[in-house]
């Protein structure tokens, strides 16, 4: 019998091939292009929890003990992740000047540029997983790259942030609120796990109990994103605090008041716990990912 892993470890393996591998990705930083370049990885490079990678390295890594096989479709969604952070800051999106503890890609470059470098980022990511499609095959390859474009366009994540402008300042239920995050912050954590179920070749039913806990990861990272903006101050958050309440945006802190929401949020990864289990697999990893999730301080 195996033993039980180290969480910890585990992570740090993760990251640390994640991180040294990420930058072979982007263009070369020189020429007429060196800006856009060093725009591009002013962004993707500023650090962050790389939830997305993990949960995608992860989950192939129960069907393959070479997770490292995984990290080009691991950055991939996070170029996709870093570009929708560049264009959210923008003054005409949410208007932020700080992330991760830096300023925001249009403040360190100018608007233009970042909106070039969004741009850059999101390409770069499709690019990046064609160029790897040898290596799972073309069959699996090419699902995971429908995968990912339907989790970022107009039925995920781009259309989550249509419906979360739409929300400002006005009055929105509870059932629109999670309709918007399942979206916008949602679809691409569900994306990553059901990327490394399609790459690892696992059956429709074990995806749909990953599809199943991502979802529900997802809502409660979500929620407890609004308590922190409420409750934390920007050096913790490497962002600006409050900016949620600044903008008259509906948050789960909002609707539901900081204690039923930590709630809601506390039940929801109990949930998600109790469907990864449902796989049989050993999951220990991404049990300890969600409740490390549920107790973040940023």
């Amino acid at each position: 019998m195996k033993a039980l892993i180290d969480f910890n470890a585990q992570l740090d393996r993760y990251l640390t091939v994640f991180e040294r591998d990420l930058p072979t990705f982007l263009p070369d930083a020189s020429g007429p292009g060196k800006r856009l370049a060093d725009a591009m990885s002013y962004s993707l490079l500023s650090g962050g929890k790389r939830i997305r990678a993990v949960l995608l390295m992860s989950c192939y890594n129960l069907f393959s003990d070479d997770f490292a096989a995984s990290v080009p479709y691991a950055a991939a969604i996070e170029m996709v992740h870093a570009y929708s952070l560049i264009h959210d800051d923008l003054p005409c999106m949410d208007d932020d000047d700080m992330r991760r503890g830096k300023p925001s890609c249009h403040i360190a470059f100018d608007e233009a540029t970042a909106i070039l470098a969004g741009d850059g980022l999101l390409t770069l990511a499709f690019e990046t997983m064609a160029r790897h499609i040898a290596a799972f095959g073309a069959d699996k390859a090419v699902a995971a790259i429908g995968a990912l474009s339907r989790a970022a366009g107009a039925d995920g994540m781009v259309g989550g942030q249509m419906i979360d402008i739409e929300n400002e300042k006005r009055d929105v239920d509870l059932n629109t609120l999670i309709l918007t995050d399942s979206k916008k912050t949602g679809a691409l954590i569900t994306a990553a796990c059901e990327i490394g179920c399609i790459l690892g070749g696992a059956d429709e039913k074990t995806t749909g109990h990953f599809a199943e806990y991502a979802s529900k990861l997802g809502l409660a990272f979500q929620i407890l994103d609004d308590i922190l903006d409420v409750t934390a101050d920007s050096e913790e958050l490497g962002k600006p605090a409050g900016s949620d309440s600044k903008s008259g945006k509906p948050t789960y802190a909002s609707l539901l008041g900081l204690e039923k929401a930590a709630g809601t949020a506390k039940k929801l990864t109990a949930e998600a716990v109790d469907e990864i289990q449902k796989t049989g697999l050993r999951v220990e990893f991404l049990c300890g990912l969600a409740e490390m999730l549920s107790v973040r301080k940023r």
